[in-house]
């Protein structure tokens, strides 16, 4: 059960960040309110929730915003488009960046490119969401600058006419974590879910973890709480991965059979991710 010592943005790593709030660049009012809610990490998105015609003023409500004290990362928009180059020489050396989502990744280039243009040290998340993406996602996983993957869902179901059905969106889930694990990525960040239902949010967040994605896009705040608390160790799995290190400390750490080590790999997971959500 997430609880009101819920620890904040700066606190949780993005390495196992689960909740990533996108919030819309041209409405500077929501930043703030963004970063009071229980959101691991804030995502001003200066891509697809931004009109063409609003972009430049949305990227000075980004950097006024960061250079005022503040911290989030940023959608920006993709390699293909004018705006991508505006947008990054804008962002460049702005403190309180903390990386960038790069919008329909298809290469690895992409990644790496994006990354040298921010001066090399602004991690990349490739947010995947084309047909030819899934199919690159490997390769873009192990590109230069490359720190995590997303699930662009919707915009891959306009791409290949897939439904939202969980069998029909098992196989670019699962391509992902694959990817993810071959680049030696954290888990990858699954798609938001577009429903206001939060028992079909908690539900389709279960499914995700699942396959083995660790994050989500979030995009209202009260789906945060609903991804926090679906995508975090369960109080049972707490329990048993307390109760087995204990039992493997008494027995002085000896491996008995061949189920102890990935048991123990598993209940040091659980206590880590535990500790870092603040639920123990």
């Amino acid at each position: 059960m997430i609880t009101d010592t819920q620890t904040r943005q700066s606190e949780i790593s993005p390495r196992i960040s689960r909740t990533w709030l996108l919030v819309s660049a041209d409405r500077a009012d929501d930043f703030e309110r963004a970063t009071e809610s229980q959101a691991d990490q804030i995502i001003l998105d200066i891509e697809d929730a931004v009109d063409p015609s609003n972009k430049d003023a949305a990227r000075q409500n980004v950097t006024a915003w960061l250079q005022s004290g503040h911290q989030a990362w940023v959608r920006v928009n993709d390699r293909s488009t004018s705006f991508w180059a505006q947008d990054l020489d804008r962002l460049r050396e702005v403190p309180g960046l903390q990386g960038v989502i790069l919008a329909k990744t298809e290469t690895p280039d992409e990644v790496s490119k994006t990354h040298a243009r921010l001066g090399g040290n602004v991690p990349v998340i490739a947010l995947i969401e084309s047909a030819v993406g899934v199919e690159n996602a490997v390769a873009i996983a192990s590109a230069h600058g490359a720190f995590r993957l997303a699930f662009g869902s919707g915009d891959y179901r306009r791409d290949t006419g897939a439904s939202a059905d969980e069998l029909a969106m098992a196989y670019p889930r699962s391509r992902l974590v694959v990817a993810s694990r071959v680049g030696r990525l954290p888990g990858p960040i699954d798609g938001p879910s577009v429903s206001p239902s939060h028992p079909l949010v908690r539900e389709q967040s279960e499914s995700a973890l699942a396959l083995g994605m660790t994050g989500r896009l979030c995009l209202n705040i009260p789906q945060v709480s609903v991804v926090n608390e679906a995508m975090s160790p369960a109080q049972s799995d707490i329990a048993w991965a307390m109760e087995f290190l204990d039992s493997f400390s008494a027995r002085g750490g000896i491996i008995q059979d061949g189920s102890d080590l990935p048991r123990l790999s598993r209940a040091q997971k659980i206590l880590t991710l535990a500790q870092a959500f603040a639920l123990i």
